[in-house]
């Protein structure tokens, strides 16, 4: 067991007990000392935001809903603008971050934000700020904590992803401005190896953010994705994450990570982009539960999936097909492209479309809603909700 002790069931998060401002607690380490006390004595932090943490992923991973994810970098967002003809401007993002997060009802279908460090401390195009929004919609604030992918020296151009140095200080300041959770994304390459390096660095990363994140009282999200590039099967992308999970799990055990106050954010089993032989959603439902029964204890709360550059209708075909029957955690969804594509090309920048685009959000977060109940159908879909998204070396 990787939690320093074991957890009773905890109920959700009250708004109130994630409200922006709340007094950053100062806590100290409990140390528990096994007996006889020996020079090789193990010691082992008990976080006091323990009890808390439990209840953020419980909240998250609340049923009929998952997480938006809004935390591209401002680089990213600028590329997303582009597309629709807009300049990258603080005042466009803030527009755009406007229109998602004040979108009527919500909350109802989306339990978590992610956001980038600018939107954390953004207000809305009215004056009020965003996590204040995004808490009365009943939506947990999170954010997103690391530094971005550089290449990994010794690799075969592979990637490892910066961020540790100053983390426990910036995962207090996010959690004292109303942050609960936190994202850290890593990625694996499979047409690049991955090399046994990539893997245990991609691993002992994200171990070390989720011991620091949840040290600090936010919820760390565990995301190493596993990249669609490539033109392998699903057999190969299923044998990849078997030996990527069990990696990740061995070291959050390793740093003492409490797996009752963590969320999952993995790839889908799928195969690569540019495989000839395509995969049903039974198919991608039956290895990625295999995958999922096989490394992921039933310990963790929830299982956020990301897209991946799929399409918005096939994300959701997928997720349904993985809730055609109970699972030992919540399986969800924790999409970006897959629930904003179609409303961001409906909004195109103009402020008399932002109605029709906030009802474009609302509609892919219901069908994913659906689709985390087992209850999807894939009815009245437009076909630009059928087009993929994939990018080849895609940076976020």
């Amino acid at each position: 067991m990787a939690s320093a002790s074991l957890l009773k069931s905890a109920p959700v998060l009250d708004k109130s007990e994630f409200v922006k401002g709340q007094a950053l607690r100062q806590h100290a380490a409990a140390i528990i000392r096994c007996q006889p006390v020996s020079a090789s004595s193990l010691t082992v932090r008990a976080s006091s935001y323990a009890d808390e943490l439990v209840k953020t992923a419980k909240t998250v991973a609340s049923p009929g809903r998952g997480i938006l994810a809004m935390d591209e970098s401002n680089a990213t967002c600028g590329k997303r603008l582009a597309s629709i003809g807009l300049e990258n401007t603080e005042a466009n993002r803030q527009a755009y971050r406007t229109l998602l997060v004040t979108a009527p009802g919500l909350g109802q279908y989306i339990s978590g934000a992610i956001l980038f460090e600018e939107t954390l401390y953004q207000s809305t195009i009215d004056g009020k700020k965003i996590v204040d929004v995004l808490v009365e919609q009943g939506i947990v604030p999170g954010i997103k904590v690391d530094k971005g992918l550089v290449p990994l020296a010794g690799s075969n151009n592979e990637s490892w992803c910066q961020g540790l140095d100053g983390l426990a200080s910036r995962s207090a300041a996010y959690y004292q401005q109303g942050a609960r959770f936190a994202k850290w994304r890593t990625v694996v390459s499979i047409p690049n190896g991955p090399t046994a390096l990539a893997v245990k660095e991609a691993a002992w990363g994200l171990a070390r953010y989720a011991a620091i994140s949840q040290d600090n009282g936010l919820v760390p999200i565990v995301e190493p994705e596993i990249l669609l590039d490539g033109e392998h099967g699903i057999e190969r992308t299923f044998e990849v994450a078997q030996k990527v999970w069990a990696e990740v799990f061995f070291y959050l055990a390793e740093n003492n990570v409490t797996f009752e106050g963590i969320l999952l954010k993995p790839s889908m089993v799928t195969p690569g982009a540019e495989c000839k032989d395509r995969a049903t959603p039974q198919q991608v439902a039956d290895y990625t539960l295999k995958l999922l029964h096989r490394r992921i204890p039933p310990a963790v709360p929830g299982i956020m999936f990301l897209s991946g550059g799929q399409s918005e209708v096939e994300a959701t075909l997928n997720l349904n097909a993985m809730n055609q029957a109970p699972n030992p955690w919540h399986v969800s969804f924790s999409y970006a492209r897959a629930l904003q594509n179609t409303c961001l090309k409906t909004w195109g920048g103009v402020p008399e479309n932002v109605k029709a685009a906030q009802d474009a959000l609302l509609v892919r977060a219901k069908a994913n809603s659906l689709a985390q109940l087992g209850k999807y159908t894939g009815e009245g879909e437009s076909e630009e909700a059928k087009e993929g998204m994939f990018v080849k070396g895609y940076v976020y």
